[in-house]
């Protein structure tokens, strides 16, 4: 796939603010016609530059009022058992994000229960079962400030072409208005 441009990042934009969109909406976002949109979309999903679609969902109107952020160390770091901790982890449906760290803590993770007594189930039962889990603190999230998938895309300069063939745009357009 060919880098992206300013098209390409509009419509990725706008996916991201609203991908129930259709083809048609999206083509007059980004001036352009609903054939090519199409398929830089197509082109996208085969790239894996969009991965899905999916609903944003309140987490606390289907029950999961508890977010905490707990750090988590691993007994030892041999690749066997970072790559066993790491596979475990990502099955577990409670987690909801889980990053590699520098610092004190080898993996930052973000765990959403209904309340305080399932998450110390969750701790029990799952957590420190895991594979090489040596140490887990916990930090509960007392007010959610921002939450938010969408990625912070920038547009690209304008190019030397986009410019010209935007202001022969604009020149054909003036010159045809009587």
């Amino acid at each position: 796939m060919e880098p992206l441009d300013r098209h390409d990042i509009v419509l990725l934009a706008e996916l991201q603010r609203d991908s129930r969109q259709t083809v048609q909406q999206l083509a007059e976002r980004v001036s352009l016609s609903n054939t090519p949109v199409w398929k830089r979309i197509k082109e996208m999903e085969a790239a894996g530059v969009i991965r899905g679609y999916t609903a944003m969902v309140d987490r606390e109107k289907v029950g999961l009022g508890l977010c905490v952020i707990a750090e988590v160390n691993l007994t030892r770091h041999t690749e066997d058992e970072v790559t066993r901790f790491e596979k475990a982890i990502a099955d577990v449906p409670q987690v909801v994000g889980c990053y590699s760290t520098t610092g004190q803590a080898d993996y930052v993770i973000k765990v959403l229960a209904p309340d305080i007594k399932s998450y110390e189930r969750f701790l029990h039962e799952i957590m420190f079962k895991l594979p090489g889990v040596t140490h887990v603190r916990s930090s509960v999230v007392l007010k959610e400030i921002k939450s938010d998938s969408r990625l912070p895309l920038e547009l690209p300069p304008i190019s030397r072409n986009e410019s010209s063939s935007r202001s022969a745009r604009r020149l054909a357009a003036a010159r045809s208005t009587p």
